[in-house]
């Protein structure tokens, strides 16, 4: 028979857990685990939207995580998704299975740290190629205070570097010359060199273990001239959890 437990129940076990502990295993999680988000986007200059999404586990193996995602009341059809069993998130990049983000590396330990890096040749018809380089480190407990409740988390942050790379591009000109014989149409074709872009990124997690998966995120994004071009901000707006 599932059992359901309460969120005030969640938080009031989270702290001693985070305080105590000296590491954090990965969390046990079952099918039926619900978390729902409000998420937001900003897009310089002055782009803004806002979703409620939610997340609902569908099985786990040793390696990964199967679940569903859909925005929270509606009847739209959910997106399944698989992801490790650390919440990281790998896709293909240049024929190999790789890892894009890893927001967690169990188990968490105070000062701990890790990288995710690498290069993708022909991402879209706009770039050459893209870089990002993160470095991830736990950087202790810390308070936190979302839709859902207030909670003592354990932060993770991470800064690192993009660089992008544009795709060769031709561009032709024509004009017409006079001459004794008539008008004549010259074309002119000039390659542009591709130009490198490079900016910074800045990523935080706050996580708890007895939720599952941390309760609230952002992650910034800063062009070459260090203005901040994305903000991507989730926090928490209620979660259940089904044990088994």
């Amino acid at each position: 028979m599932k059992t359901i437990r309460t969120l005030p129940l969640l938080i009031s076990l989270a702290a001693p857990v985070l305080v105590n502990a000296e590491s954090m295993s990965a969390p046990k999680l079952h099918p039926g685990d619900t978390w729902t988000y409000v998420e937001t986007v900003e897009t310089a200059p002055n782009g803004w939207r806002q979703t409620h999404d939610e997340i609902v586990v569908l099985r786990t193996t040793s390696d990964h995580i199967y679940f569903e995602t859909k925005q929270a009341g509606t009847t739209q059809a959910a997106n399944e998704l698989v992801e490790g069993a650390d919440w990281s998130r790998s896709r293909n990049v240049n024929g190999t299975e790789t890892m894009v983000n890893q927001p967690l590396s169990f188990p968490l330990s105070v000062g701990k740290t890790w990288q995710v890096k690498y290069t993708e040749a022909h991402p879209n018809v706009k770039h050459d190629s893209e870089s990002v380089d993160t470095r991830f480190k736990v950087v202790g407990p810390e308070s936190v205070e979302v839709p859902a409740g207030k909670f003592e988390a354990i932060k993770i942050e991470a800064e690192g570097q993009w660089t992008a790379q544009t795709a060769p591009m031709q561009s032709a000109t024509t004009g017409t010359v006079a001459n004794q014989t008539g008008a004549t149409i010259v074309m002119q074709t000039r390659r542009a060199s591709p130009v490198v872009a490079t900016g910074r990124l800045y990523k935080a997690f706050w996580y708890v273990p007895e939720i599952g998966r941390w309760v609230k995120s952002d992650e910034e994004y800063y062009g070459s001239n260090g203005v901040r071009t994305q903000r991507f901000t989730s926090e928490l707006e209620s979660f259940k959890h089904a044990a088994q």
